[in-house]
């Protein structure tokens, strides 16, 4: 837990997850702020196989963050060699924290592919970047507000009146959901709080800003029965964990660009299917030194399958995006302060060919 060891199996783990709120929730300028924007735009050089990240056979891939259980998919690309039969070998870059953002490795030109959300991207895009989204592992965004199963708080509206503990670095995002659902900042009694839920579990707040995939389960392990709601079903259907690249690589690296998401669909699809593996993948492999424990990175991998997995991509398989959830996703991130349009920021063409190229790909 996030801060607070006694509810968690490892201090290492909990310092990664305590930051990794800063990945999502900058849903305002200071987003900017944080990715150097003008600097980094000037930086941008040409896509070829002498810079970018952009080696024929070992892309350079920035994650969101560090080689936790959120990138089991790629993992298990790696493990199985569906990378390998792609022709390419990624190497998995740590990202996070201020400077070091997926935007920032991309603009920089040193990174080929990265791993992000919309709200982050938009922002860079605003400002001249050519970047593009080309895929979504996460169909919904990982933020919610955790509450005890005594009083729970199960909407927005329910909030109302109530305190709700919020960091910092989640005010903004925290607005936004306000902003989506009609209510205004009075409607509620914000609390600052740190990341240690002490709080919540002492009846000091009635709500808790939080991941779907930490707080809940970690909350739960300790005794403290809880319930929640995620922002992405009430008016916030931002995606997450997005696949993006430069323009200039779908122009020039079509064909690379298509094997890569292939391949990292298959990795999905094991992850999918088998949390505990993916969950010990992450533990003594590519995660072994963030000292995390693998009885929670399974429940969290199960938790994040239900991020990953739903009703559309059963239909048109993992990783797409429809035109109806890019519209919801162009309106959220309106109602968070970004204009943009949806041929600015989405490409859903590559993983469409991939998919009518590979009908056995969608299980």
């Amino acid at each position: 837990m996030k801060g607070n060891t006694h509810m968690t199996t490892s201090s290492s783990a909990s310092g990664m997850d305590r930051r990794s709120f800063l990945r999502y929730s900058m849903l305002a300028g200071g987003a900017l702020g944080a990715l150097g924007v003008s600097g980094a735009l000037t930086a941008c050089g040409s896509d070829d196989d002498s810079g970018g990240g952009s080696s024929s056979s070992n892309p350079k891939v920035q994650l969101s963050w560090q080689k936790n259980i959120e990138f089991a998919g790629e993992y298990w690309a790696l493990e199985k060699g569906y990378f390998q039969a792609a022709g390419m070998t990624p190497e998995l870059i740590t990202g996070g924290g201020a400077g070091t953002g997926v935007e920032t490795g991309l603009t920089s030109n040193k990174v080929w592919i990265g791993m992000t959300a919309p709200q982050l991207t938009a922002p860079v895009i605003l400002q001249g970047a050519k970047l593009k989204t080309v895929a979504a592992t996460f169909q919904k965004n990982p933020f919610c507000i955790v509450s005890s199963a005594g009083k729970p708080i199960n909407s927005p509206q329910e909030m109302k009146g109530r305190k709700i503990g919020v960091q910092a670095s989640n005010e903004n995002v925290f607005k936004a959901l306000l902003n989506a659902n009609g209510m205004k900042d009075s409607d509620v009694q914000k609390i600052t709080v740190q990341y240690d839920p002490t709080p919540l579990t002492k009846g000091e707040v009635d709500g808790w800003v939080s991941y779907v995939t930490n707080e809940p389960i970690t909350l739960a392990a300790a005794g403290f029965k809880n319930t929640h709601f995620l922002f992405a079903d009430f008016h916030l259907p931002l995606v997450a964990e997005t696949l993006v690249v430069r323009q200039e690589t779908i122009d020039n690296e079509r064909d690379k660009l298509k094997a890569f998401i292939k391949a990292d669909i298959q990795g999905w699809y094991d992850a999918v299917a088998d949390p505990a593996g993916s969950a010990k993948l992450a533990v003594t492999k590519y995660g072994k030194d963030l000292g995390l424990d693998e009885a929670e990175q399974t429940l969290e991998a199960k938790a994040q399958n239900g991020l990953v997995v739903s009703a559309d991509t059963k239909a048109n398989g993992l990783l797409t995006m429809t035109d109806e959830l890019i519209a919801e996703n162009i309106e959220a991130l309106a109602k968070a302060g970004y204009k943009i349009t949806a041929d600015q920021i989405f490409d859903m063409s590559l993983i469409k060919e991939v998919y009518e190229e590979n009908p056995d790909l969608k299980k």
